[in-house]
């Protein structure tokens, strides 16, 4: 122990310096090891609730605060739309979070991933074992370093073939593919046009949409889903 920390503990103990519960709860806190306990992967599956927000990363657990209204509207907006397509198309499965997404040094939540037929070997009941072939992540002030630092490098580390990250609150969306020797372009960036994804081949997304999403049968229309 640092010998401050000592000195301070030293003091604690001096009666009459504070009242028996606040001291006990300082002489807690001191003690206390500053680094959390790292578990195993799979005990944090085992005791991960699916209501909880929360991530794996390099052993110990990552908590996150609840998601936002306009967060889970985009998200609601995509899941319709590229699940519609994805099935409509047979090209595989779009699975919005939670769920997890296992890595290397990371248990990933994605807010959604679509996974190849060709790559569904890799789902198991409680998480994705391996990189998916799209993520999307809903940019907001407190996951923003998240998604564009740590996760952004971890991703592209991974081989995760197309990246889109959405920021609500500056309505702007960039869109990332990988491309050797395995780094991240950005193909397109802004707050409206079309993107036009490698991932989901056909798909045209109008990037406006994302801040205010259209009817459903609007955008199927437009991607021709139905007639």
């Amino acid at each position: 122990m640092e010998p401050r920390a000592e000195q301070v503990l030293a003091l604690l103990r001096e009666p009459g310096v504070l009242t028996e519960e606040l001291r006990r709860r300082l002489l807690e806190l001191l003690l206390e090891s500053p680094f959390p306990p790292r578990i195993s992967y799979e005990a944090f599956l085992a005791q991960a609730d699916e209501d909880d927000r929360a991530e794996w990363v390099d052993g110990t657990i990552v908590h996150y605060s609840p998601a936002s209204r306009t967060h889970q509207e985009i998200v609601r907006f995509l899941t319709a739309l590229l699940s519609a397509y994805v099935e409509a198309h047979n090209l595989g499965v779009v699975l919005p979070a939670p769920f997890q997404m296992k890595l290397s040094r990371s248990g990933r939540e994605p807010d959604l991933l679509f996974l190849t037929r060709d790559h569904l070997h890799r789902l198991h009941p409680t998480h994705l074992e391996g990189p998916a072939d799209l993520v999307v992540e809903i940019v907001s002030p407190e996951s923003a370093p998240r998604d564009r630092g740590e996760k952004f490098y971890e991703y592209q580390e991974a081989g995760i073939p197309e990246y889109w990250l959405i920021d609500p609150q500056a309505q702007w969306a960039e869109f990332y593919r990988l491309e050797p020797p395995g780094r991240y372009r950005l193909i397109t960036e802004g707050s409206s046009g079309e993107y036009h994804s490698q991932a989901l081949p056909g798909l045209r997304l109008r990037i406006e949409w994302l801040w205010a999403p259209p009817p459903l049968l609007e955008a199927f229309r437009y991607n021709q889903l139905i007639p």
